[in-house]
This record gives structure tokens, C-alpha cells and sequence, in this order.
């Protein structure tokens, strides 16, 4: 019989171990990310043949297991059908959801053609270079250079990391953009998860940025190097009232604090149009699909 329990930070060191063999290629399978998002996709876990199982609900309170971490092809079918029946016994929506295509290809390899599959386009992960976000080179980012170049030019702004010091500035930024957009829903967890990251600053690693504009913490950005290639934004608020503000975030934060990476995820859309059109503006090299498992 699995039992599940709430994440909680003293589980950090657990989640590591099974999480930092592996290379992901989206932004999912991050402590970081899933201590972010630990109320509001009420994330818990178990472990089965030592064999981390993650179960979750998503934003659109669908719930589904993550693909299982640490497992062993000959022990990959046992465990899939205990998920199974679990699933059945609790009437959950989805087997996996945050699938990564090589898991996708054990399960095959294990089931054939008997599984629903499907790619999750909403939850594809934009992918890009970090070089092309710095530097804002040619015509296709012609509107993004001259959006950070008026705020360098109007505004008197501050750009620094975040520390203790400055975590109550971040949280009263933070709950201002709540407020202007709609506070409630996953908008409204997501205040919760950025308080529980800021409040643990000295035991959760991450990289922050926090810019004052006239003397007012008015953006503040949160990320993670994930490996030797890639970093993860994971937060990114700013004040839309103030123009190129944004643009000089994105830029900036790349720039002077995640010196060492070649790539940058910036996440998914959720299949929100206005958010896909901003990504996609960026010019993605790639999107990291995610997969469903019905």
C-alpha cells in the first residue's frame, strides 16, 4: 500500500539524491521548483523499491505521478502497475503528466502501444541561449534592445542580489503584482511558494536579482543553475507601469549573475496566449516537451 506525505524542506537532501543523477531537460524535477510549488500542487511523494514516486496536482487541478526517479528497468513494470492501481483505487485524472521522452521510451519499451500518450504543449518548456538574451542581436530582437535601453536611459534603478536583508522588500514587490493580476489561483500559491523560498534563503540554493527604481524594489527575479549547461528562471515580477523594466530584468540577470551556462529554461506557458506570445518573442532554440500518460 503506498502512503504519500507533503514535501517539506527537510526533505531537500532526499529529493537530491534521486534527482541530481539524472540530466532533465525541463524545469519539473527541481527541488527548487517543486518546494515552489509544494502547496499550491499540493505535491507529496512516497517510496517504493527505493524508487521516489511524486504525485501532484496540476493548475488545472488535474492530478497525475511524475515520471518515478531512481527506477531500474526490470523493476519498471512493477512499479508502473502499482501506480496504476493506485490511480484507479483514488480516481486520479492522469497516470503521468511532466513526462520526459526518455521515460516515455522505457514505458514503451515495457507496454508498447498499450498506454495513451500524448505531448503536452501547454507545459513544453521554452528553451534559450543565453548568449542571444544578452547580447539582443539583429532585427528579430530589435524591440526587446530598445525597450531595455529606454529604461537604462529614463530610469534611476539599483540592480542587486537578494539577500536577507532585502527578503520583506521582495515579499511587499511581490504581493503588489499579486494584487495587479488577479490574486487568486495559482497566481495566489505562487506568493506563497516565492515567501517559503525567501524566507529559507540560507538553505535553499538559488540565484536573486532585486532592481530599485527610484529607491523602490520594484522587480525581483529568482533562478537556479541546474548543471553545467543550463539555468532555470524560476520567478521573474516586475512592475509593468515602468517601461523596458522587464526587458532590463531578462537581460541583466543573464548578464552580471548566471555568467557560466550556454542554455536558459524559462518554463512553460500553461497555455496562456498572452504568456506564449511573450515567450515565444524571445525566439526559443527549443521547446522541451513534457508528456502525458493516460
Amino acid at each position: 500500500m503506498l502512503e504519500f506525505k507533503p514535501l517539506t524542506l527537510d526533505d531537500k537532501d532526499l529529493f537530491e539524491k534521486y534527482i541530481k543523477p539524472y540530466n532533465f531537460s525541463t524545469s519539473e524535477y527541481s527541488f527548487l521548483s517543486l518546494f515552489l510549488w509544494r502547496k499550491g500542487c499540493e505535491i507529496h511523494y512516497s517510496i517504493i523499491n527505493d524508487v521516489l514516486i511524486i504525485k501532484k496536482v496540476d493548475f488545472n487541478h488535474s492530478s497525475h505521478f511524475m515520471q518515478p526517479l531512481g527506477y531500474k528497468m526490470k523493476d519498471l513494470k512493477e512499479i508502473v502497475d502499482t501506480l496504476i492501481e493506485y490511480k484507479k483505487e483514488h480516481n486520479m485524472d492522469y497516470l503521468f503528466k511532466d513526462a520526459e521522452l526518455n521515460f516515455i521510451n522505457d514505458l514503451k519499451e515495457v507496454y508498447g502501444d498499450s498506454l495513451e500518450i500524448e505531448e503536452d504543449r501547454d507545459g513544453a518548456d521554452y528553451i534559450y541561449l543565453r548568449d542571444d538574451l544578452v547580447k539582443l542581436s539583429g532585427k528579430k530582437y530589435h524591440g526587446k534592445k530598445n525597450h531595455y535601453n529606454a529604461f537604462v536611459k529614463k530610469y534611476n534603478y539599483k540592480a542587486v542580489p537578494i539577500t536577507e536583508d532585502i527578503v520583506d522588500d521582495c515579499l511587499m514587490a511581490g504581493r503588489e503584482w499579486c494584487n495587479k493580476n488577479d490574486c487568486k489561483g495559482y497566481v495566489l500559491y505562487e506568493l506563497f511558494g516565492i515567501k517559503d523560498l525567501l524566507k529559507n534563503i540560507d538553505k535553499i540554493n538559488f540565484v536573486g536579482m532585486a532592481v530599485y527604481v527610484d529607491d523602490k524594489l520594484s522587480a525581483f527575479t529568482i533562478g537556479e543553475v541546474v548543471n553545467e549547461d543550463t539555468a532555470i528562471i524560476h520567478i521573474e515580477k516586475a512592475d509593468a507601469d515602468v517601461r523596458g523594466l522587464y526587458a532590463f530584468v531578462n537581460r541583466h540577470f543573464l548578464e552580471e549573475y548566471l555568467t557560466s551556462v550556454t542554455y536558459v529554461n524559462r518554463e512553460q506557458d500553461l497555455g496562456i496566449e498572452g504568456l506564449r506570445k511573450a515567450k515565444l518573442s524571445y525566439n526559443p532554440v527549443e521547446l522541451a516537451m513534457k508528456y502525458i500518460v493516460k
